[in-house]
């Protein structure tokens, strides 16, 4: 990934917005630019989009939205912007926390009102650290049919995307504004595409091996469960540029990924009452303290790995979604009749897994808080049983390139970079500086909101100086 002068004999095309990158925060900010009567090419270096986005849950929390208003909950941006400090511990921005939870309402309502994306709200329950049911998904509640969504938009909307061209190069002037880029093709042959302006929407560096073991040391041997064109290439054409970069460090990591399959397992079985043992059969965690941090402890356990612990009324909740019905038909999910049996499928010590049981059924009953902090306020667990064996894993990263409220990339100076743009995992996100500071969403909140205003911010620039 190069900054390279701009070529003497100008290019071969050009647009007034180029996108690197058709992920979520990508074709958010095409058709946000496309809206605005703005010309715009999306480049994706695979063969179909996909990007982070298509491995999530597909979840956005937004507040204030059309669809909460349907199902009768209430919310507002100061209530988001406070949970999203609280789990940050107060070490993120504020003022941008704040600024793109009031966006998060207009880019949902958006998205529905005039895409068609159909996100609804998820009412059956609460993620971690959330105080309202803010949690935006389509009906199958997987990242790839919002992928599958969002991509159909962008073709209603003939917004032009070029698979297969991987970015390689950036041309910029001597003062940081961007002139074109270059892009390579799978048969080694290379084009060059100038610009008005440009959109980074290519996401963090978690599959850069090099980069994490840099700058994120506690995750260099864990398990990457993003994609692998997140090579950090944000990180190093922001450095060319002297752009500001900010909470390097931190990450969204996830404890509930099955073993062998390498199948998400969702974390609302644990907010209903779920439980996660090591090895030897024991708790070793608060679990609803957030499912990001929880990948690290679990990647401490003996051999790396925990089995969560659920019943048949969690399984029926994870049955809502397609990741985990993927799970149960892969046959990851065991299930038993008793405490004995699930002692025999696990391959847990019978003794400490009865204790375990016992133990958790007692707090339940009473209500109670137990020693790692999680107060258990739902019904016990009962046979029969349902297991699965599970690791931590790397999502994604939360650290990048600094932007102001419109998306753009600012130097180390603090004053903005000429054109360019920046959104998703290419941008710093609302998290702070480790893992303990993601709140469920905080991916794809900045992945849309900071599209959406990058997209109309960049038809503006190229607007303004054409």
């Amino acid at each position: 990934m190069t900054i390279l002068a701009p070529p003497a004999a100008g290019f071969e095309a050009s647009a007034e917005i180029v996108v690197i990158g058709a992920g979520a925060c990508g074709m958010v900010a095409a058709l946000a630019a496309e809206g605005a009567g703005g010309e715009v090419v999306l480049l994706e270096r695979d063969a179909v989009p996909s990007g982070s986005t298509a491995l999530s849950s597909g979840l956005i929390p937004a507040c204030a939205t059309a669809a909460q208003k349907a199902r009768g909950v209430s919310d507002d941006a100061a209530t988001m912007a406070a949970d999203i400090l609280a789990k940050a511990h107060g070490e993120t921005d504020a003022a941008m926390v704040a600024h793109l939870c009031r966006q998060s309402t207009v880019t949902i309502d958006w998205l529905n009102e005039h895409h068609g994306l159909d996100l609804d709200v998820i009412d059956s329950f609460l993620y971690p650290g959330h105080s309202a049911h803010r949690m935006h998904g389509t009906p199958s509640r997987t990242g790839g049919e919002l992928i599958g969504a969002l991509t159909r938009a962008v073709a209603a909307a003939e917004v032009p995307i070029v698979t297969d061209a991987h970015v390689t190069a950036l041309f910029a002037e001597s003062d940081g504004k961007v002139r074109g880029v270059r892009f390579s093709r799978p048969d080694g042959g290379q084009e060059d595409l100038g610009c008005g302006a440009l959109i980074l929407a290519c996401n963090g560096f978690g599959g850069n091996p090099a980069m994490v073991a840099e700058l994120i040391p506690e995750m260099a041997d864990a398990d990457y469960f993003g994609h692998r064109g997140n090579q950090g290439d944000a990180i190093v054409w922001g450095r060319g540029l002297g752009a500001e970069l900010a909470d390097l460090a931190s990450y969204q990591g996830h404890g509930s990924v099955a073993q062998p399959h390498g199948i998400l397992i969702t974390w609302a079985l644990m907010m209903e009452g779920a439980i996660q043992v090591n090895l030897e059969g024991r708790r070793f965690s608060n679990e609803h303290a957030g499912y990001s941090e929880q990948a690290r402890k679990v990647i401490a356990q003996p051999g790396g790995k925990a089995w969560n612990l659920f019943d048949a009324a969690r399984h029926q909740l994870g049955m809502e979604f397609e990741d985990y019905r993927q799970a149960f038909a892969a046959g990851a999910i065991k299930t038993a009749g008793n405490v004995d049996e699930l002692a025999r499928v696990t391959g847990l010590p019978a003794g400490a897994l009865a204790e375990t049981l016992a133990d958790g059924a007692a707090a339940a009953a009473a209500g109670a808080t137990d020693n790692y902090g999680r107060t258990f306020a739902k019904p016990p667990l009962s046979p029969p049983y349902h297991a699965v064996l599970v690791t931590g894993a790397l999502f994604h990263t939360q650290g990048g390139l600094s932007v102001d409220g419109d998306a753009r990339v600012l130097r180390g100076d603090g004053q903005p970079l000429p054109n360019l743009f920046a959104g998703g995992g290419a941008a710093r996100g609302l998290s702070g500086p480790s893992d303990w500071g993601y709140l469920s969403g905080n991916g794809l909140l900045t992945a849309v909101t900071l599209g959406h205003i990058a997209g109309l911010r960049a038809t503006e620039l190229t607007r303004a100086t054409s």
